[in-house]
């Protein structure tokens, strides 16, 4: 007589629209339960979650701020004794704040960086604890192509995306014998409402692939490097952007 896989439970934050959305969407269909976080968007947030119902799972919101430490770790403390277990945590809240970095305000290189790799610390180091103890986890962390090649405009951007991706390198070899694994997904150019504003036909001249790409494309990438298929991949950064170099 076989049992039945107990369910894995994600985390994924920023999880209200764009990317985070289609990342929880697709976790979905492999069956994961689905915590969403957001910080101030309620109604996209249970959007997201009707999403996943209707891909066939289940889950449920979680409001707080990556950028509030003793928030997060109560949050996963409540998650994980809950729920018994966090399988799989997905660091996708980020925020923009672009300017040259001659006139950009202290403000603006302060809270890009807080919420991106400060936020990346105040959830995976919580996370983390429980995952040793279980010694299976999964950590995907949403990067940036910024922080991989000059963007003007995005100093600060770059620094919290490049961070990311150093930092969970160094995670990566330190739990990698504790089977747990974590990676990075660098995006190009997303359709998301990030990009409202960006100069899209010039800068589809810049992609190979000619084209911008779609979140779903993003979320097929971290929810492989999520699953079981993906068991020797670690301490990577896969881009996703069309062909960019």
């Amino acid at each position: 007589m076989t049992t039945e896989p107990k369910q894995q439970v994600a985390i994924v934050t920023g999880g209200s629209g764009g990317i985070g959305r289609a990342i929880c969407t697709e976790l979905a269909k492999s069956g994961c339960y689905l915590v969403v976080n957001y910080r101030s968007s309620r109604e996209g947030a249970e959007q997201t979650l009707a999403e996943v119902l209707a891909a066939g799972s289940s889950g449920e919101i979680y409001p707080f701020d990556v950028r509030d430490r003793e928030a997060t770790a109560a949050a996963v403390e409540e998650i994980g004794n809950r729920l018994g277990a966090i399988d799989i945590l997905v660091n996708n809240a980020g925020t923009i704040a672009d300017g040259l970095f001659m006139m950009m305000p202290p403000e603006n290189w302060h809270g890009v960086i807080e919420t991106s790799l400060h936020g990346f610390y105040n959830m995976t180091r919580p996370v983390l604890e429980r995952m040793v103890r279980a010694r299976r986890g999964s950590i995907v962390s949403i990067s940036s192509a910024a922080s991989l090649m000059p963007n003007r405009g995005q100093a600060n951007y770059a620094a919290a995306k490049a961070g990311l991706n150093a930092a969970s390198k160094t995670v990566a070899s330190e739990v990698a014998r504790l089977g747990i694994r974590v990676n990075v997904v660098a995006p190009g150019l997303i359709e998301t409402e990030m990009i409202e504003k960006a100069p899209k036909e010039y800068i589809k001249n810049l992609i190979p692939m000619a084209r911008i790409g779609r979140p779903e494309e993003v979320a097929s990438v971290v929810a492989f490097l999520c699953s079981s298929a993906a068991s020797y991949i670690t301490g990577q950064v896969v881009s996703v952007n069309g062909g960019m170099l």
